[in-house]
């Protein structure tokens, strides 16, 4: 087996009392306005979250989607294999689980981290969708794709779902994550993606499983989550860590405590993530609920509904006083602004949330 590590008005106020100018564009900020930092970003008199050398993060309540401080949280960066949330995300609605996949020579000798695939037809598409997210397999990101009708289908799946969630940062150039140019995600966009996730079941099963075993042409190997936190975490539930020499390591998790999930999300960490992560953390379970947020998770956008039929537009106008009601529409997402605190070190601070504005390479991904 082959593996690879893996904001009514805006009052701002500076230390020196000097209002600064705001970007024309922090008003249309997915999230909210404070998101458009890239400084850390906390709520007025809270205590900033423990240093990272993460360039970006999102600390988030998965119930309320209130993000509860940030850095950089729209920056935009390489994803590594945390992209492969996207993958499963978009894939586990789309294919049966049940069906049998013939991985293609191609997909097979993917470069990476991979589970071991062989070209033969012994896997089904929860064998996998679960070695996708336990192991990180680029060889099951390929043949996935390739069962749901081939990369390129499959990339142009990704990317829709993405826009259907807003995750505006996010370009997928390959199903598992491995760098190409264009490819970006985003520590805001992770958490969303990981957010959506987490409502399926089969999402929650793949990303929890520590141990499985996994087929092979003669009878079949055990396979362990490469997400350690699942080990060590009181009350972790997964998703997906990820690396490459470009990308540094990137992160995206979720655990439950007392009847409440917390996400976060790390990008562009230049060492090993793992306390960091357990510390960001415990900083959101210990400040849930206590403090105002400094953005939030936005909901998916509405489904677009069909135009009618023409026989439907050339219906006849009903007689008497009957009335002919019009189609209801959808209500674009309120929009808030913030005051705020801009300190010195980057600090952003936040009083009251109104609402929120909606809008085979050796050092490869994990």
């Amino acid at each position: 087996m082959r593996r690879c590590t893996s904001a009514l008005g805006l009052a701002v106020l500076t230390v020196a009392l000097v209002t600064p100018a705001v970007p024309a564009l922090a008003a249309d900020t997915i999230g909210g306005p404070q998101l458009a930092g890239s400084g850390i970003i906390v709520p007025a008199g809270v205590q900033a979250p423990p240093k990272t050398k993460a360039s970006s993060y999102v600390i988030a309540d998965a119930d309320t989607g209130e993000v509860l401080a940030a850095k950089n949280p729209h920056g935009r960066f390489l994803p590594a294999s945390t992209l492969k949330a996207l993958t499963a995300l978009t894939l586990i609605p789309r294919l049966d689980k049940n069906k049998t996949v013939k991985p293609s020579h191609a997909a097979v000798n993917e470069e990476g981290s991979a589970v071991g695939l062989v070209p033969k037809p012994i896997y089904k598409v929860h064998d996998l969708l679960r070695a996708l997210m336990m192991v990180s397999g680029n060889d099951c990101a390929n043949a996935l794709a390739e069962a749901n009708g081939g990369i390129p289908a499959t990339l142009a799946d990704m990317n829709e779902v993405a826009r259907k969630l807003q995750a505006n940062d996010t370009v997928a150039k390959t199903p598992s994550g491995l760098d190409k140019p264009g490819q970006s995600s985003s520590a805001y966009d992770l958490a969303l993606i990981a957010r959506a996730g987490l409502k399926l079941k089969d999402f929650r099963e793949y990303i929890s499983t520590k141990t499985a075993k996994f087929p092979a042409p003669k009878g079949h190997y055990e396979i362990g989550n490469h997400n350690k936190m699942l080990w060590t975490y009181d009350g972790m539930l997964g998703v997906k860590n990820g690396w490459t020499s470009k990308a540094f390591g990137s992160f995206v998790g979720a655990a439950k405590r007392d009847g409440h999930t917390i996400i976060v999300s790390v990008m562009r960490h230049e060492e090993s993530f793992w306390k960091d992560v357990e510390q960001l953390m415990n900083w959101g379970f210990a400040n849930r609920g206590k403090n105002a947020a400094v953005g939030a998770l936005v909901e998916p956008l509405p489904e677009v509904q069909p135009s009618p039929a023409p026989s439907a537009l050339a219906a006849p106008v009903p007689e008497g006083n009957a009335a002919v009601s019009e189609p209801a529409r959808p209500e674009s997402g309120n929009s808030g602004l913030l005051a705020t605190i801009v300190l010195g070190g980057g600090v952003v601070a936040g009083v009251g949330l109104l609402g929120w504005g909606i809008r085979r390479k050796r050092r490869q991904t994990s």
